[in-house]
């Protein structure tokens, strides 16, 4: 049984290149159940386990901190995602359980199937489970990204990968790890996205680069954020590191384009020995934990 029920000829064709939704059938699988939830949170490695908090002010993207639950368990740490104001960040477990892996497998043989042309690698299944209303800042993602929407409802909205919602300067920033993926959300730019209201059987697809944001409705949300490269993603993510050393080193003003051009070649080579020699030092952007969350607060 397909796991996609709209995948036709036309999405096909326009996927990854437009925003689309389309209807999926994860939601209906045990393994995001309550239990289930549980005994991934219980197996997941937790110095890989991102927990995060915010403030209620889309604008104010600096109030996401981290924090750290060591000492809870998986039912401790669901109880406190349905009580709290929560992020619970389970990058790349589909190479932790098997379970999952076997998830991502499913999925990629049928989008591999359904999209002509389409190969990927470097699957990341991040499960996502988060408190009612809960929300990520106005950010992008450096490689394409899928959500699966599996339980709850939340909004999301994707803007416009141009100025003034994302510079090329912003971008190369960004890839060459100088600041965080969030950054500044003018609210009057919301004209401009496309609104896109999830409930569990919603899966939204969006141009690589686009700057999205997400707010939870006054309910628990499960989620999976599925991330792939490409080789084509992978190009522009070497294209845009490259920009960046150029401008930096030499005082260029290059042009962001796609595709194989023999400039984007030499451009692509130069990013894999700038990034070999380490040219370009990365800032620090890991968050510190800032406050720990404790079975008694959920």
């Amino acid at each position: 049984m397909s796991i996609l029920s709209d995948l036709t000829p036309a999405k096909a064709a326009a996927f990854g290149k437009q925003t689309q939704r389309f209807t999926h059938s994860l939601q209906e699988r045990s393994m995001f159940r309550d239990a289930g939830l549980v005994e991934v949170l219980d197996r997941y490695p937790r110095d890989k386990l991102g927990v995060f908090t915010m403030g209620d002010d889309p604008v104010d993207w600096t109030s996401w901190r981290r924090g750290s639950a060591d000492d809870l368990t998986g039912a401790e740490l669901l109880d406190a995602a349905y009580r709290g104001r929560i992020w619970l960040n389970l990058r790349a477990v589909n190479n932790v359980l098997p379970r999952y892996g076997d998830l991502a497998r499913e999925i990629f043989g049928e989008l591999e199937a359904g999209v002509g042309g389409l190969k990927t690698f470097n699957h990341d299944v991040g499960l996502l489970i988060s408190s009612p209303k809960a929300q990520v800042f106005y950010h992008l993602d450096v490689l394409p990204v899928t959500l699966w929407q599996l339980r709850g409802r939340k909004t999301m909205w994707v803007y416009p990968v141009a100025a003034p919602y994302v510079s090329d300067e912003q971008l190369e920033r960004i890839v060459l790890r100088e600041t965080a993926e969030q950054f500044a959300y003018v609210p009057g730019w919301d004209q401009a996205a496309e609104v896109h209201v999830l409930d569990p059987g919603v899966m939204v697809s969006w141009p690589q680069n686009a700057p999205h944001r997400l707010v939870n409705d006054d309910c628990l949300n499960v989620s999976l954020s599925i991330e792939h490269q490409t080789p084509q993603a992978l190009m522009r993510a070497n294209v845009i590191y490259a920009n960046g050393v150029l401008r930096r080193r030499m005082g260029a003003a290059p042009r962001l384009k796609d595709g194989f051009t023999p400039s984007n070649l030499a451009k692509f080579g130069l990013a894999r020995a700038a990034k070999a020699v380490k040219l370009q030092k990365p800032a620090k952007r890991v968050l510190e934990p800032s406050f720990r969350l404790e079975a008694a607060q959920a």
